[in-house]
């Protein structure tokens, strides 16, 4: 037994006297405080080896991401038994949870829209618990971004990066609040991986809009209620907005997860700060969109131009129908879906060079990047829930639609989307008799038609004719 002994204190020894030589270096360690579930400030060592990348990168973000948290008040319709009775329709309450990070010390705060979306009610909880109301600054359907703003002052804020270097394999720190409602626990949770992906567009099967365009895709798990949370590279600092996930199995993470480019977003909260919009990059061009539900006749068909609208930034930069958009400034455009993706990263009022393909030759534009027709056209609020722009040949030729004139509803509430079936995008054509060919008509066929009984409007959506019936009191 001694001599057990001393042949293991000698070999102890050797070891010791071995890293002493080498250089290998003593593990050190750190005296962590915590506090226990009964609020004792306690300590404990943690090893320096235990620390990582992904460690430090999450002790960077951490502090900035919040629970958004959302009420949505919704009208149903009465049991019909009860409306035998007189019943009448009520209403019903419903919950949301999505995630959000700060990006101003006063309180301003980048989640995704379809967190938000048609929320009567909108509170943050920090990671500490404490929670405030907050208020909406805008949102942008289209990229699927939404600020809001929370009364407070000196809050710790992300530390935003540059989404237009990252590496295919590098580390991805996604971090959000999955499951929150269930988990319930302020304290935001982390999935690793790596970045699968740059530049990947998604045109089904993800959590909110059924499209997203020149996103990061990720394999680092991203689940409901991760929507809106940061994701993070190795150095800590935030690169995407964690918005979608790939699902086969009704809603869960299989690995695929997407993330709008920082870069974009940081952009688009710009403009949402200083207008309470975002302005939408318009050239006048429309593609031609081949008659197929094949993806990959719709990838391999390239960015080819069937239309040009007169008057617009494409017509007075040369461009034609039949060419070919090859590139927009350095990026390549293989098809429809990387046009789409092109357009998200101009701004209004940039001069942006683009090469076509004409015949067996390539020719180079530069187009003045305009905003949206219907965004500068006059607008007509009707019955302060439903706002129409007149219908103008732009706006004919941008949106494809049919009818020669007519008012394109801009905003709808939701309280007229949900029971009069429209929306915005649809065209009034005509309401009761009464042909439309402005939104001033609009307004007027509406006064002069409420309390005399229903109303039929017909609109054109895709192309189609349909009606709808209502009456104003």
């Amino acid at each position: 037994m001694a001599r057990q002994l001393m042949r293991s204190l000698l070999a102890l020894a050797g070891l010791t006297a071995l890293a002493a030589c080498t250089g290998a270096p003593a593990e050190s360690k750190a005296q962590v405080a915590r506090t226990d579930d009964f609020g004792a400030r306690t300590t404990s060592t943690i090893s320096a080896s235990r620390r990582t990348a992904i460690t430090d990168a999450v002790a960077r973000v951490a502090p900035s991401v919040v629970t958004v948290q959302t009420e949505v008040v919704q009208r149903v319709q009465a049991d019909p038994f009860d409306v035998f009775f007189g019943g009448r329709s009520g209403t019903q309450t419903s919950a949301g949870l999505g995630t959000g990070f700060i990006i101003r010390a006063d309180g301003v705060i980048v989640t995704n829209a379809h967190v938000v979306a048609g929320a009567t009610s909108i509170s943050v909880m920090l990671r500490d618990g404490t929670t405030y109301p907050a208020k909406m600054i805008g949102t942008d359907e289209t990229n699927d971004l939404a600020v809001i703003q929370v009364k407070a002052s000196g809050l710790p804020v992300a530390p935003l990066g540059d989404s237009d270097n990252l590496l295919v394999g590098e580390w991805a720190i996604a971090i959000g609040n999955p499951y929150g409602f269930m988990l319930g626990n302020p304290e935001p949770s982390v999935t690793a991986g790596v970045i699968s992906g740059v530049g990947r567009n998604l045109v089904a099967r993800g959590e909110g809009p059924s499209a997203y365009f020149d996103m990061i895709q990720t394999d680092a798990s991203i689940n409901p209620g991760n929507s809106g949370g940061p994701l993070v590279s190795a150095g800590g600092d935030v690169i995407g907005v964690n918005s979608s996930i790939y699902s086969t199995n009704g809603g869960g993470s299989v690995g695929i997860g997407f993330a709008i480019p920082i870069n974009r977003a940081r952009r688009v909260a710009d403009d949402l700060m200083t207008h309470g919009r975002v302005r939408r990059p318009w050239i006048g061009v429309r593609l031609e969109q081949p008659q197929t539900q094949n993806p990959r006749d719709l990838i391999a068909r390239g960015a080819l131009v069937a239309s040009v609208t007169p008057g617009s930034p494409a017509q007075r930069a040369g461009i034609r129908p039949g060419d070919l958009i090859l590139r927009s400034r350095t990026r390549a455009i293989r098809n429809r879906f990387d046009w789409d993706a092109a357009l998200l990263d101009l701004r209004v009022g940039e001069q942006v060079p683009l090469v076509v393909r004409r015949g067996n030759g390539e020719v180079p534009v530069t187009v003045t990047i305009a905003d949206l027709p219907e965004v500068s056209a006059p607008k007509v609020q009707v019955l302060r829930e439903l706002e129409v722009v007149t219908l103008t040949p732009a706006i004919r030729a941008e949106r494809g639609i049919l009818s020669p004139r007519g008012a394109l509803i801009y905003r709808a509430s939701d309280r007229v989307t949900g029971e009069l079936f429209i929306q915005p995008g649809d065209v009034i054509v005509q309401i009761n008799r009464t042909a439309i060919g402005s939104a001033e008509d609009v307004s007027r066929a509406l006064d002069y038609y409420s309390g005399r009984g229903p109303i039929r409007l017909f609109f054109e959506r895709q192309g189609q004719i349909s009606s709808t019936d209502f009456v104003i009191r």
